[in-house]
């Protein structure tokens, strides 16, 4: 069998993991020492894992891909706080992954912050993003959603100066290609093979899942263990508007998410993040923001609002002012509200950007 036919090891639970070793035959500790070689240790081959005998070493390759991703794009931006990866499949399907760095400042610990994909490219189609406008290929495994951040991690450690400790991933954002709530299954069991604490031990709370808004699994979330964030694409402050650029709207409209992350708020108490990207003379006017404003009063939740990284689709960065005002109107409504100001533009950093570009050779 090809390698690239096989299944990935990494699309193994701990448990399932120590399943098979046992149905190899083995002691229960191989798991526990593969697991750390994967997860702690950066393995990128089985032959580096030498605390396993060279008979099982070989079985493991003979069954399993190590690695399902394969970097055939690097890019880094002039400030250094971001580089973007294009990964390339097993089958061929691309996809990528965003590193930004965040310095410590005002007493907060630096982070480093992954940014990682659910789906090869997105079915969902908003007008603004570069992947909503590719289509639809596929949904990844829980291993391709992992084995990105253990390539940031390793990135990070080949980065480091001699005498310098190594860098790790602090925190993790699903919001790359896809739509997370979509590839449901697949990405929460990506986040508790990132959360085991013998693994990468990424803390639930360090983790936010952002989504369109798809109803029932926002509903769903709530009951999970995990305590991780939740963060909504909202866009628009009324279904008119949000339609117009994100189809979704149509089967969900913001009534009905506004309900169930109430419902989500109350049975977790934690708070919601919505995202609003700001599209120049659509959304991004003073009434625009009075009425989100009304819309979210009282709820428990941030708004971030993020101009818009411009790609084929024709949309504009507002103006400075016109970000600061529709900033403080929220501010005024008692909501909470920062800009996430662009990084990474030099480099195609927005969700997509990059492999448009490859697909059609610009690269």
């Amino acid at each position: 069998m090809s390698p690239d036919a096989l299944p990935s090891i990494f699309d193994l639970t701990r448990s399932e993991l120590s399943d098979a070793i046992a149905e190899l035959g083995e002691p229960a500790y191989r798991g526990k020492q593969i697991w750390k070689a994967l997860y702690v240790e950066d393995a990128t081959s089985f032959d580096e894992i030498t605390t396993l005998p060279r008979l099982l070493r070989d079985r493991l390759a003979q069954r399993y891909r190590l690695d399902p991703l394969t970097a055939v794009l690097q890019r880094k931006s002039n400030d250094g706080l971001v580089e973007k990866t294009l990964f390339r499949l097993a089958d061929g399907e691309l996809i990528e992954t965003v590193l930004m760095r965040y310095e410590s400042r005002d007493g907060s610990r630096a982070r480093r912050t992954a940014c990682i994909s659910t789906q090869a490219g997105c079915a969902l189609g908003c007008t603004f993003c570069a992947t909503g406008q590719q289509g639809f290929r596929r949904q990844l495994t829980a291993g391709e959603i992992a084995a990105q951040v253990l390539h940031v991690n390793r990135r990070l450690a080949a980065q480091a100066k001699p005498g310098e400790d190594k860098e790790r991933v602090t925190n993790v954002v699903f919001m790359g290609m896809g739509e997370p709530f979509a590839n449901y299954d697949n990405t929460m069991r990506a986040v508790g093979i990132l959360n085991d604490d013998d693994g990468v031990r990424l803390g639930a709370r360090h983790m936010t899942i952002s989504t369109v808004g798809l109803v029932p699994q926002i509903l769903k979330l709530a009951d999970e263990p995990y305590q991780i964030n939740l963060a909504i694409s909202l866009h628009a402050p009324n279904d008119k508007i949000r339609s117009a650029t994100m189809p979704i709207n149509r089967r969900y409209p913001i009534a009905r998410i506004m309900r169930a992350c109430r419902t989500y708020i109350s049975k977790t108490n934690r708070r919601i993040s919505f995202e609003y990207v700001l599209l120049s003379g659509e959304n991004d006017r003073p009434e625009h923001a009075e009425e989100l404003g009304e819309l979210l009063k009282g709820m428990l939740c941030h708004v971030n609002l993020i101009p818009v990284n411009a790609t084929d689709a024709g949309y504009t960065r507002p103006p400075d002012g016109r970000i600061g005002k529709f900033r403080d109107i929220l501010k005024r409504s008692g909501i909470a509200v920062t800009v996430r100001f662009e990084k990474g533009t030099d480099i195609d950093a927005g969700c997509g950007q990059l492999r448009a570009r490859a697909l059609t050779g610009a690269d």
